[in-house]
């Protein structure tokens, strides 16, 4: 018998990218049981990887310059397939582009560069445009986005407002007089990574600032930022800020929304579908899903559970390997996920398991699947 697996981890951040753990899961795979085949399935939550997801579709890859998130020049790259093009903050703002994030570069990161990759799309042509928000360094809710496509953002003198999230405090009147014409032509989706709003105890300051080197005082300076932004943003488009995504990407899903006048879905399944993951899963004998951590945040739709969610309605089961978990059974099961194993609790550190995580993540496949095969067998 020769038992099909399908494999389909999202990166191990900080140690693998998807395709290096797609790779190790495989090796375990094949030492487990020499004679089962493995497709694998990229990934992605909608925010790094989508064009990794796109590239195995096919598309080609470009790039265009634009201004990083510390106001420096990137390189910058989308995807083109047919029509169609594929974008990722990240590419533009992402938080690898940081060197040492802390409080000040977490106050004064901008999306500008997002809205400059625009430009390039628009310039080359295309209108059908996919939009992966995750792994920012900015928190400024797509504002630096929308003054590089045009959108003027004043203080009370009048004055255009500096880059950050935490100079929006001062924002007092938006002029989007000046938006390119040209996005009125296009259908904008954004593909968000968690579903967070814009504002509130679950917005993007609290609960990712931290994450981008924000101490207390940067949240808070963020935070009054944000609030007045939304409070204007909420003046033309009522309930925008609240809307699922609105948060993601440091709120640049709720710039998307209000400038771009993009649609929101969850940037998991949006990918998978891309993929053709249904394709894949369906009558496989066996789903392996993986990330670096594995949270409750992963199972608020994030790119594991959406796999394993899909594995569950199409009968076949699912287990998780990431580098640390911490969730419950009973979560897991929730999602779809029969079981979860840690690379830390094997490695028996988390610096040895992120040191060697090529290594580890092959043997705790292959135990994990012995493990699956002698229970179903």
């Amino acid at each position: 018998m020769s038992p099909h697996i399908v494999l389909a981890p999202d990166k191990f951040k900080g140690s693998l990218t998807a395709a290096e753990a797609a790779a190790a899961m495989h090796d375990g795979c094949r030492a487990a049981l020499p004679a089962c085949i493995t497709t694998v399935v990229p990934v992605s939550d909608g925010g790094e990887g989508m064009l990794d997801v796109a590239a195995a579709r096919n598309a080609e890859i470009r790039s265009a310059q634009v201004t990083g998130p510390l106001q420096k020049p990137a390189n910058a790259r989308y995807a083109v397939l047919g029509d169609e093009v594929f974008l990722e903050t990240a590419e533009a703002c992402g938080l690898a582009q940081v060197p040492n994030p802390g409080p000040r570069t977490a106050i004064d990161a901008t999306s500008y560069g997002v809205g400059e990759l625009l430009l390039a799309v628009l310039d080359a042509g295309y209108r059908r445009i996919h939009l992966g928000l995750g792994g920012s360094a900015c928190t400024d809710g797509g504002a630096g986005m929308a003054q590089a496509l045009g959108v003027r953002l004043l203080d009370a003198d009048g004055a255009e407002l500096p880059p950050g999230g935490a100079a929006l405090a001062r924002l007092a009147r938006i002029d989007a007089s000046g938006l390119d014409p040209r996005l009125s032509d296009c259908t904008v989706t954004v593909a968000y990574d968690v579903d967070n709003p814009l504002v509130g105890a679950d917005g993007a300051a609290p609960v990712f600032g931290p994450q981008k080197g924000a101490d207390a005082d940067a949240v808070a300076s963020l935070t009054r930022g944000l609030e007045r932004y939304a409070g204007l943003l909420e003046q033309t488009s009522p309930g925008i800020t609240a809307r699922a995504g609105a948060g993601a990407a440091g709120g640049i899903g709720a710039g998307a929304f209000a400038f771009l006048r993009a649609t929101g879905i969850s940037g998991a399944q949006f990918l998978l579908e891309v993929a053709g993951a249904r394709n894949a899963i369906d009558g496989a004998a066996l789903v392996l899903v993986g990330e670096g951590r594995l949270d409750s945040q992963t199972l608020r739709g994030k790119a594991p559970s959406a796999v394993a969610l899909l594995a569950r309605e199409l009968g076949v089961p699912c287990l998780a390997i990431a580098g640390l978990v911490d969730t419950d059974q009973a979560a897991l099961e929730e999602s779809g996920i029969k079981a979860a194993y840690s690379l830390t609790e094997s490695a028996g550190s988390p610096e040895v398991a992120q040191a060697q995580a090529s290594r580890v993540l092959r043997e705790v496949t292959e135990s994990a699947v012995r493990q699956w095969w002698s229970e179903t067998s």
